[in-house]
């Protein structure tokens, strides 16, 4: 059994938070198959506490059995106490602090991975944080900026003396984004300067890729991103893997049963036209995994068609015939 403070997780292997991708329905099918631990989406502390409809939506419970994580970003230190209080409030078991997305639009307001170049202020905002909840707070991070300032393992440092309770890193500098290699041997410096749990984040898809991540880092586990799009039982096939958690691998009906409910839930939560829109890229990425699963060839023209259709329960109709379809002409 693994811990994050006072938080008991069956195994250290993570569902990383993605935007767009880990909402409720998402994180509730990856909990459902076992997943250990999931991560919500990005959420603005500030975006949070006003109760903006978009980040009320981020940071939504998918009722799962495991812990229910809420990642918060920002830079103001009050707003991230604030967004700590309601997160808590809102039944969270753990908070986690973003200090690793790339992208413009978040690094832009100097959140994110920005923060790295900001060490006191990266510091101001893990106390406010911890300040703010009772619950264990945790950071997320990259291996720095860019190749001439790889401070995770003083950033590093700083969480763990301000009181959090984990640190992930994602084995890439914010100037790479998502090209190249994650290097996971650049890891293991945050793992010697550190007494805290280190996950390690990056090209982790499958069971042999998530060994050579923990051989390489020396990290306590790992948190599969991009790997476990449209394969939401991935994460806990790697945790089977490594820490032998229970597991059974679904049927491809167990899987089709789990992308329409996932239709479904999406629907209620964000409303029929917008839940049938986001759905659309865990479609195509279902589709893209059931294919490669079965060894068919690749059904772009079915993800395309499927793409264009406005409701759910045709959506679902759809996709049932194609992939039935497909599997019997096999």
């Amino acid at each position: 059994m693994f811990r994050v403070g006072e938080v008991q997780i069956v195994a250290p292997v993570f569902l990383a938070p993605m935007s767009g991708i880990t909402d409720a329905p998402f994180r509730r099918e990856a909990d459902r198959f076992g997943a250990p631990a999931v991560v919500t989406e990005m959420v603005a502390g500030a975006e949070l506490a006003r109760e903006t409809e978009e980040f009320v939506r981020r940071a939504a419970p998918h009722h799962g059995s495991g812990p229910f994580i809420v990642q918060l970003a920002g830079r103001a230190p009050d707003w991230m106490r604030v967004g700590a209080e309601l997160a808590e409030a809102a039944g969270a078991d753990i908070i986690d602090i973003n200090m690793g997305c790339p992208a413009k639009k978040v690094t832009g307001g100097q959140s994110g991975c920005a923060l790295m170049r900001e060490p006191e202020l990266a510091r101001q905002l893990i106390a406010a944080t911890v300040a703010g909840t009772k619950l264990p707070v945790t950071v997320k991070m990259r291996l720095g900026w860019d190749e001439a300032a790889l401070n995770a393992p003083e950033i590093a440092r700083i969480a763990e003396d301000e009181g959090a309770r984990m640190v992930t890193v994602h084995g890439r500098t914010r100037m790479q984004f998502y090209t190249g290699q994650a290097n996971w041997r650049r890891i293991a410096a945050v793992v010697e300067a550190i007494n805290l749990p280190v996950i390690a984040n990056g090209d982790i898809e499958d069971e042999a890729s998530a060994r050579h991540a923990m051989e390489q880092s020396g990290a306590a586990g790992v948190m599969i991103g991009r790997g476990a799009q449209g394969r939401p039982w991935r994460v806990a096939q790697i945790a089977n893997a490594l820490f032998g958690t229970p597991y059974r691998e679904p049927t491809q009906d167990e899987k089709l049963t789990s992308m329409l409910q996932q239709i479904d839930r999406s629907a209620m939560l964000y409303g029929e036209r917008l839940g049938v829109r986001v759905v659309r890229k865990h479609i195509a990425a279902f589709v893209d995994a059931w294919c490669e699963d079965l060894g068919l060839p690749a059904m772009a023209d079915v993800r395309t068609s499927l793409c264009l259709l406005e409701s759910s329960m045709m959506l679902k109709g759809a996709l049932v015939i194609a992939l039935t379809n497909r599997r019997e002409a096999a």
